[in-house]
Order: C-alpha cells, then structure tokens, then sequence
C-alpha cells in the first residue's frame, strides 16, 4: 500500500541542466576567449557569476521536485485494523484489500475502503474533492459511476476523519486508490513550457543576438576606427557583452516558479 517513486533526474543532470540558457552560453564562450588571451582574472569573475546562479538554480529546483513528492507523503504511515478478530495496529504499506479498517476522529484514512460501519462519521476530502466542508457518511450503497465526492459510502486513502468512527473493508491500495490515481495522472504530464518561461527564452535568444551584434561592432569600431590591437578591441567587446547579459535573470526565474511550486504543494 503505497505510491511508487517517479523517475527523477540525477543531481549532475539537474545540475547541467542550469547552464542550458543563450545567455550562459556567450558567457561560457566570453570566459572560454578571456582564458585563451590569458586574462585568467577575468576568466574566473565570469565563471564564478556563471557557477554561482547554476548553483542557485540547483538549489531551489531540487526544492521544487521534492515539494512535488509532497503527494507521496499523503498515504498514513500506520493504520488500526481488525485481523483475526484481534485489534492491532500496522505499518500502512502491509495493508491489502480484505483488511478491515477502524477509523477514529483525527485519523488519516490509510487506502480506499468500503464502510460497513459508520456512527456519526465525517471525512475531511479537501485533497480529492476540494471541499472545505467534511462530507457526512454512510453505509448506503450509491452507484458505481458517482464521482468522489459523491461515494458517500467509501473513505478515500489520504482523507482525514474529523468526527465520528467508522469500520470499512479495503478496496483499493496503493496506485489502485483515488489518490493513487491522481499521482499517476501527474506524473504522466508531458513537460510543457509555461507562458512565461516561452517568452523569457524568446527575450534570451533575441538579446543574445542583439549582444553579439553589438559586440561585433564595438571590435570593428576599435580596430578600423580608433587603429586598436585586435586584443585590445576584443577584450572591449568581451567587457560590453558580459556586462549587458543579465546573468541573474535565468537563476530568478528559476527561483521565481520554484517558490510557486512550494507555495502550492503547501496549501
């Protein structure tokens, strides 16, 4: 009776994934051209802006995924059941359909269940249904299509028990629950690019174009117009270029939706 582990990408790979921005590739490139005109200085300030918002990015993503295993923590950890005609209490993961169920005030219901039993019962469903209000149940039989909110008969892995008692049989563990259901439906979302992150990667591509542009400018302007070493204007152009890239900008963002993600899978 529990939720498998979905696939995670490894922290080397979460972590390469930082650098994978235009913006960080004219960085990456300007450190590459400061280190083969033995500007070791410069080459290690850029690389260092560069580490430092990959780290940051890496930081926050990893606390994003693991609010998103929030799900996972749903199912409770221990349950009271009746076996053998003896009260005891399991881990919640050696439950299996058949198992009969006590159910208290304050409890958090352990897998799906048929109530055969039920005294002035009242289930928290807020995760499943969005309800603010307990919903009343019952013994009474409802038809097989009723929708969670409508199982008036059936208690839900990972809902709470506010009032009342109750004894139900189980039906469905694991990824066979509701709650089972839904963490299989997330995690079969293909990844999609929000809004947001489609226009920022249109702004990256845009100004990286326009920096190189100007770039290339400024070293035309300094060899053929002002009689500059080749060196001289490129260490120029490489100046103007990393101090018009806002290094910050793909760590903020990254920082900006992982802090939603938390906020949501907090509430």
């Amino acid at each position: 009776n529990r939720l498998p582990e979905a696939w995670r990408p490894g922290p080397l790979r979460r972590f390469l994934r930082q650098f994978h921005n235009p913006l960080i590739y004219v960085l990456v490139a300007a450190s590459a051209v400061t280190l083969a005109t033995g500007h070791v200085a410069d080459t290690a300030v850029i690389l260092a802006v560069v580490l430092v918002n990959a780290l940051l990015g890496f930081v926050q993503e990893g606390r994003a995924e693991r609010s998103m295993e929030a799900i996972r923590g749903m199912l409770a950890p221990q349950a009271t059941v009746r076996r053998d005609g003896r009260r005891m209490t399991l881990r919640g993961e050696d439950l299996v359909p058949g198992d009969l169920v006590i159910l208290e005030p304050g409890d958090r219901v352990p897998a799906d269940l048929r109530l055969i039993e039920a005294h002035a019962l009242s289930i928290d469903e807020a995760i499943l249904t969005g309800e603010s209000v307990p919903a009343a149940k019952d013994i009474r039989p409802v038809p097989a299509e009723a929708g969670p909110g409508e199982r008036a008969s059936m208690a839900h892995s990972g809902t709470f028990v506010t009032t009342g008692s109750g004894l139900g049989v189980v039906t469905a563990t694991g990824p066979a629950t509701e709650i089972g259901r839904i963490s299989w439906l997330v995690g079969g979302i293909e990844p999609v690019a929000t809004p947001l992150v489609r226009q920022m990667d249109a702004f990256a591509r845009w100004l990286t174009v326009l920096i190189l542009i100007v770039a290339g400018l400024a070293v035309a302007l300094a060899v053929l117009g002002r009689g500059m070493a080749f060196e001289e204007g490129l260490m120029i152009a490489l100046g103007l270029a990393v101090a018009a890239i806002p290094e910050g900008l793909p760590a903020v963002l990254t920082i900006a939706l992982a802090i939603g993600v938390r906020a949501m899978a907090g509430s």
